[in-house]
């Protein structure tokens, strides 16, 4: 296991290239000290794990890591499905050049416009415009923002060792920073 900057597990999420739809995620705050944490999974590409926090309210830090290659039995109940009563997520990419972004919006205008005029569910709705927008990563999430999800304990548990890396390295960010002291 090789722990980088939370940056560089969102670009290798971005570019992974399969399924957008089939990613899941589930967040919470930090078992101890601040920030959270982040699991985010797909069936083929993998799981990834990301400890983030906010250094100051324009400056977000953290570490992440590959902790699965695949998403087996045994992790697939521990991620949310999109029949469950979970939120959602999505990893924007930027328009690659004005002629993208152009194209990009006429199809989220098309989209707006299809789902005004017809019946829909919120969920094929959310589909819709992310596959507009062309969004590299989006699906069902589970998310406590004063809590630990019972999910993400589970995940921490499972990759216990994943867990006590990104834990020390985390926690040197957090001090190098200050962050105890308030916003810098």
């Amino acid at each position: 296991m090789r722990v980088r900057d939370w940056t560089d597990i969102l670009h290798d999420v971005t570019e992974s290239g399969d399924d957008p739809d089939e990613w899941r995620a589930v967040a919470g705050q930090r078992r101890a000290g601040v920030g959270e944490d982040l699991y985010l999974g797909h069936p083929t590409v993998g799981v990834f794990h990301l400890k983030t926090y906010a250094k100051n309210p324009y400056e977000v830090k953290g570490v992440g890591s590959r902790v699965a290659r695949k998403v087996d039995g045994d992790i697939d109940s521990l991620l949310p499905r999109r029949d469950d009563s979970a939120g959602r997520f999505a990893v924007r990419g930027a328009p690659e050049d004005e002629t993208h972004a152009k194209s990009m919006a006429k199809r989220l205008t098309e989209t707006l416009r299809v789902h005004a005029d017809a019946p829909t569910t919120g969920e094929d709705f959310f589909s819709d415009v992310m596959e507009a927008i062309d969004s590299p990563a989006f699906g069902p999430m589970e998310f406590e923002l004063s809590e630990r999800p019972d999910r993400l304990e589970k995940l921490s548990t499972t990759f216990e060792d994943a867990e006590a890396a990104l834990e020390a390295e985390i926690d040197d960010l957090v001090e190098r920073d200050e962050i105890g002291r308030g916003f810098q």
